[in-house]
């Protein structure tokens, strides 16, 4: 400590079922970390996808407007002979 005086816990043993349980919770920890991390990115991978698909039927959407606008508007002007 600051004074000079040791910790009241310095000489103490530790009971072996607690570093055992303490042991075992670390691991299965570190066990399950990768595979919770690529749980997370597959996710995150799946809806980037799934976005994009959405995003690219909204653009063919839009696009189908347009395009039949501009056939009406040009057959309007066929048969209006200007």
């Amino acid at each position: 400590m600051a004074n000079g005086t040791t910790s009241t816990f310095a000489n103490t043993t530790l009971n072996p079922q607690v570093t055992d349980e303490l042991s075992t919770t670390n691991a299965t920890v570190l066990g399950a970390s990768p595979s919770t991390a690529m749980g997370s990115l597959y996710q995150t991978v799946g809806n980037s996808v799934a976005m994009a698909a959405a995003n690219a039927v909204y653009a063919q959407q839009q696009a189908n407007v347009t395009y039949q606008t501009a056939s009406t508007i040009a057959v309007a002007h066929l048969v209006s002979g200007s």
